[in-house]
């Protein structure tokens, strides 16, 4: 009667261990399994996540990756999913950046030699013609009686001859002319302010300057001739009409006569 009761408590208390066991026993085989099926069911839980997080197609990507479930030992790696592209066309991928060895600078090309290029020779100034014209001044002798002096003048040809030949006169003589006691009886100040030639008389207009002569009489006399004479010298003047500022006057002193055309023969 003792031995029953001794079996059945030890039978009950056998029972709890046996269930203790079984889970134990359960629960090792489970993470046996799951350790050797660890990538499976990573692999099958990041499918799961995926598909509720990312949009429709992503999955495929996922799967063709490559993971190989076959190998329990396999660490579980990190896999990045690209969102899908659009259009067909592919980018190839920038090949990897391959090491160069560094190149010293290139030196600057040499500079071209310098060519001067030869100036051009300056051209001569042109040369100005000139011809010889007969200016006349007057000339005291031992005497005092004053006389004509006929010099010459190199002037520049132009086509104003005889206002060009009046102005040499009235500019006067030269320093070698006065050594040799040439002098300028025409007023000093007087200007030349117009000349033309009509038929075979020219028409000097002179400032009013020419109607004022410190020598008197003979001053009067002796600045006519100079002028006469000057522009008697062209061939194809005979007589001199005399203007003061435009306008004929007829006399220059008293007893000079000037309303009218005077030559050579008027003296």
């Amino acid at each position: 009667m003792a031995a029953r009761k001794t079996a059945k408590k030890t039978s009950r208390s056998d029972g709890p261990k046996a269930i203790v066991v079984f889970w134990l026993i359960f629960a090792v085989v489970i993470i046996s399994i799951a350790l050797f099926n660890w990538s499976t069911i990573n692999r099958n839980f990041n499918l799961f996540k995926t598909r509720l997080t990312n949009p429709p197609g992503t999955e495929k990507e996922y799967l063709e990756d490559g993971i190989d479930t076959e190998s329990p030992a396999s660490t579980p790696e990190i896999v990045v999913i690209e969102p899908e592209r659009r259009s067909g066309t592919e980018t190839n991928p920038a090949p990897p950046p391959t090491a160069q060895t560094p190149q010293p600078p290139a030196s600057p090309p040499p500079a071209p030699p310098t060519v001067q290029t030869p100036k051009p020779p300056t051209p001569a100034p042109p040369t100005v013609q000139t011809r010889e014209r007969a200016v006349y001044f007057a000339n005291i002798n031992n005497d005092g009686q004053i006389l004509q002096s006929r010099v010459t003048r190199r002037l520049p040809v132009s086509e104003t001859p005889l206002q060009d030949v009046i102005n040499a006169m009235l500019a006067g003589p030269a320093a070698d002319e006065l050594s040799r006691n040439m002098l300028n009886l025409i007023p000093k100040n007087t200007r030349l302010l117009s000349a033309t030639v009509r038929g075979s008389t020219a028409y000097l207009n002179f400032s009013e300057d020419f109607m004022f002569n410190t020598y008197g009489v003979e001053g009067y006399v002796a600045q006519l001739k100079q002028i006469v004479w000057t522009a008697t010298e062209f061939p194809n003047i005979r007589d001199v009409q005399i203007l003061i500022d435009g306008r004929r006057v007829d006399y220059l002193a008293e007893g000079i006569l000037i309303g009218s055309p005077i030559g050579r023969q008027s003296f």
